[in-house]
């Protein structure tokens, strides 16, 4: 697998966000992933508020969130299936405001597929849009996808055998996430300016349909469900 992190000029509120692709990438490989960072995204839509006193960002948490909770450094929360910080409200590289993740990451991403596909004329081509995550007990943060499409999300192992001959019975992998983490690594967290990622030769399988729930898990049913027992809905 080959990542190519690319460098930019700044992405600014309400620019065309593929004009801004098209701009930066001369041409796209057949069989990539194009790599995007949910920031750009979300500044395209005009997801932002300025830091005015409006509101809090508390208020404006509590608005973004499925499930809130404070903690000692943020508001643990619940957003679109996803467990993150503070429902992944960003001021770094905000320029005094508050920006939101964007409105539906897995619609952007269907559009962009589309567009990007005819413009640069290949046939499989897959769109991921990142966010940054912290995780429990772990230091520092790792790339997650917020959205994707025109690739499958999960590598599923169960009911094949190990190097040993033993069946699998639970084994899948997260293709979205692991192709996020990787991506966001080489795209950096600071200054870089390198908001879109170009993923080449990638074992994965392209596909047209995605089902924007295939990842998710109920609480319920969560291995790690009694850590959110505590958690209450937002008022």
């Amino acid at each position: 697998m080959i990542i190519k992190p690319i460098k930019t000029r700044i992405f600014k509120e309400n620019d065309n966000l593929i004009d801004f692709i098209v701009a930066h990438l001369k041409k796209i490989p057949e069989c990539s992933v194009l790599v995007i960072t949910s920031k750009i995204v979300a500044l395209a839509e005009g997801r932002v508020v300025e830091d005015d006193g409006s509101y809090t960002k508390e208020e404006l948490i509590k608005a973004e969130s499925d499930l809130a909770i404070p903690t000692k450094y943020v508001w643990l929360t619940i957003k679109d299936g996803m467990v993150m910080a503070s429902a992944g409200i960003d001021e770094s590289n905000a320029d005094g405001k508050y920006i939101l993740l964007p409105k539906d990451s897995f619609k952007t991403a269907k559009i962009l597929h589309k567009e990007l596909k005819a413009r640069y004329k290949v046939k499989n081509l897959g769109i991921l849009i990142t966010d940054s995550r912290t995780m429990p007990l772990r230091a520092g943060v790792t790339g997650v996808g917020v959205g994707y499409a025109g690739f499958c999300a999960i590598k599923d192992y169960r009911g094949k055998r190990d190097i040993y001959g033993r069946k699998f019975k639970f084994s899948r992998v997260d293709v979205v996430d692991s192709l996020a983490a990787a991506a966001v690594f080489t795209m950096g967290e600071g200054s870089e300016c390198r908001p879109l990622a170009l993923i080449e030769k990638a074992e994965i399988e392209y596909c047209e349909r995605i089902s924007p729930k295939e990842l998710l898990i109920s609480i319920e049913d969560d291995m790690y469900g009694p850590l959110f027992s505590k958690m209450t809905k937002r008022r």
